[in-house]
């Protein structure tokens, strides 16, 4: 699994209820319910990504996020919701955030952090906008719409009255660094955050 995947699993109970949004290919559905058997359903909009779910065992939903919104499921439906490195390509972050917290008890959301100096050296000495190994697009096919930081990522929870569980500074391996914890916003690559209304 990827690392981010990894690090998500044990902020998920035993037998709970669960929706990935913009579930890939379900590994991450697939090993909760092998390995915590919890009730998953996933929503993804690439064909090919839902086909390989519906190999691996998820119940998956063909569905747009931006164009249909979570507005069928009901309030408190599941109890995490999760979204793995999608947020950053949704149209209103800030809607989705309230939307994942009205669905479930505890929301999970990772993305990467556009304020890591990697980012901020490229722009500076190239003038041009930052790619790499995070960020492998270019500006005018990149799917990432809405790049943040965590000071970003942050403030919005704080507007939104929204309480930080838990978070994670990891590197591009989704490790955890000693100096990332230092100074995260400016030495960390991706966030994980555990995040639930106050």
């Amino acid at each position: 699994m990827r690392g981010d995947l990894e690090i998500i699993s044990p902020w998920v109970s035993k037998g709970s209820t669960v929706l990935d949004l913009g579930c890939g290919d379900g590994t991450l559905l697939a090993h909760l319910q092998k390995e915590k058997q919890v009730l998953g359903y996933g929503l993804e909009i690439d064909g090919d990504q839902i086909t390989r779910c519906i190999e691996n065992g998820v119940n998956v939903i063909e569905h747009d996020l931006d164009e249909k919104g979570l507005a069928s499921f009901g309030d408190k439906q599941f109890d995490t919701v999760i979204m793995t490195q999608a947020l950053q390509a949704v149209r209103r972050p800030d809607e989705m955030i309230e939307e994942m917290l009205r669905l479930g008890r505890q929301g999970i959301v990772t993305f990467p952090n556009f304020g890591h100096w990697r980012c901020r050296q490229y722009l500076l000495f190239n003038g041009k906008m930052p790619m790499s190994k995070t960020l492998p697009h270019t500006w005018f096919n990149t799917p990432n719409i809405h790049l943040c930081t965590f000071k970003d990522f942050e403030l919005l929870c704080h507007q939104k009255g929204i309480r930080i569980v838990n978070k994670l500074e990891v590197n591009a391996d989704f490790r955890e660094h000693s100096f990332a914890k230092l100074w995260p916003n400016f030495l960390a690559e991706f966030a994980v955050y555990r995040i639930e209304l106050k």
